[in-house]
This record gives structure tokens, sequence and C-alpha cells, in this order.
């Protein structure tokens, strides 16, 4: 049966995290137009680089021996060689392609984000899914705008918080979107993600800790967890902005996006390091 379009009046009464499950639940291949969808190409290849230029910091050399102490197998692959779980992939694959600081970024009033932080988390997602190469960049077209959208909305670093904040909305809406979640799982996704995980923009302050090129692999990891658990019936606190006790509290402004808008063109917004 076609989805029927919601009135004014439902859109009104939805939350925002509902708006924004409607958005990655409603993105179809279609909305992912042939410029934009060559330079997620870009952006993808990018990304790759960035993980194997980071493969010999001493960090993944410790994370790989974690992950052998706690011998949690799985159907994700390490960049790099291995196998894991996805949430672990999640964690090492979005830690590889921050750690060298070369990634892409989203340049916005009062701050920026990395929307290639997501690249790792969607990756796993895509893998233990057994997604199609159109699914996985669909999944990450909708993560990005997700995270660039918020990011325009707020000034996040200059309010005193971290990138990672948002991007706990996108990762987990756009994991969800991956595994299949419906839009209410996905509504439910997003706060689970994102309630533990207000992030403070100290983690980029010097002298800079490890943590720097970590914290967005924390952050993946926590979003395909809460994915999967949304998809397994645990429910979220589903007014994380609106409240009470939310994040339009918390920045002490109103968060207005337009989530209706399907396009998916973010990407051409995007700028590469050289």
């Amino acid at each position: 049966m076609p989805q029927l379009m919601p009135t004014p009046r439902e859109v009104e009464v939805r939350s925002a995290v509902e708006q924004i499950a409607v958005f990655a639940d409603s993105a179809r291949p279609e909305h992912l137009r042939s410029d934009a969808r060559q330079l997620f190409k870009r952006n993808i290849l990018d990304s790759l680089g960035c993980a194997i230029a980071g493969l010999q910091g001493r960090p993944f050399h410790a994370l790989r021996e974690q992950f052998e102490e706690y011998r949690t197998p799985g159907r994700c692959t390490l960049i790099g060689g291995g196998k894991t779980s996805a949430d672990q992939a999640a964690l090492f694959n979005s830690s590889l392609v921050r750690y060298v600081d070369l990634l892409d970024s989203y340049m916005a009033i009062g701050g920026l984000c990395h929307p290639s932080d997501n690249f790792g988390t969607i990756l796993a997602a895509a893998e233990q899914a057994g997604a199609s190469g159109e699914e996985f960049m669909l999944a990450l077209a909708v993560a990005y705008e997700i995270q660039c959208r918020f990011t325009a909305a707020i000034p996040v670093m200059a309010k005193g918080f971290n990138h990672a904040t948002q991007l706990a909305i996108s990762a987990a809406a756009g994991a969800g979107k991956i595994f299949g979640l419906s839009a209410d799982e996905i509504a439910n996704a997003i706060p689970i993600a994102t309630v533990d995980n207000i992030s403070l923009a100290c983690v980029h302050a010097e002298p800079v800790s490890q943590w720097k090129g970590f914290s967005p692999g924390m952050t993946g990891m926590r979003s395909v967890y809460a994915a999967s658990l949304a998809k397994h019936g645990f429910t979220g606190p589903k007014g994380l902005f609106e409240g009470p006790f939310g994040l339009e509290l918390m920045f002490a402004q109103p968060i207005s996006v337009n989530w209706e808008d399907p396009s998916l063109d973010v990407v051409k917004q995007t700028v590469m390091k050289k």
C-alpha cells in the first residue's frame, strides 16, 4: 500500500526525532542525484585513504589487542584485515578515518562537522545487514544530510560542545536505515544513541589527547548498538529536542530544521583537505 503523505497537522505534532526518522525512512535512491553521487564516491575514496593512512597508528594496535581480549566474533571487516562485531568495527573504522585529521569538513557559523565521521558506522551496519552498495550510499547520504543540517542550525562548538553530539543523531539514523528499521524504530534509535553522548568541545583543546581521534568512533559504536536495540523494541526519549530538559534547553535556543525537504545534496557543500 502506498504511504500517504502526512497532513500539516500530523507534521506539526511530531517531535523532532520523529521528523528526522521520517526523513531517513522516506529517503529513496532517486533523491540522490548524479552529481551528488559522484561527490559521494570522491568522499568515500577520501575516507578510505584517511583510514589507510592511520593504520600504523599505535592506538590501533592496542585496539586490536582489546578486541582479542574480549574475543568478539562477527562478520564485519576491520580495514587492514580481520573481522569483528558491527559495533566494534564501527569504532575501529570510524577512528581510522578520523585519526590523521584529513577527512572532509562541513563549515557552518559557530562550528563545523566532519560528515565522513559517519562512514565507518554506516559501512559496519551495511556489512552486518548484507546491504548493497546502493543501500550503503543512500544511508551514508542520509547521515551526511542529518549531521550537516543540524550543524547549520546550531553553533554547536561555539556553545562548548563537540560535533560528536550531532554525529550520534546522524549515525543512528543512517544505521537504522541500513537495518531496515521503521520510522518509529529510527525515532527510538536516535535518542538512545544521543542522550548519553553529549560530547564536550574540550576534546579539541591543547594539548590534544588521542581521544580526539577516537571520539567519533565511540559515537559510531554507540549508534550501531542503539539501532540494533531499537530494532529489538527498545524505546528512547523522543523529547530529545523539545524536552523537558532536551537539546533545545541545553543549547538555549530552538533547533529549527526543515526535515520535509527530501534533498540529499549537502555533500556539495563539503570541503576536502589537500
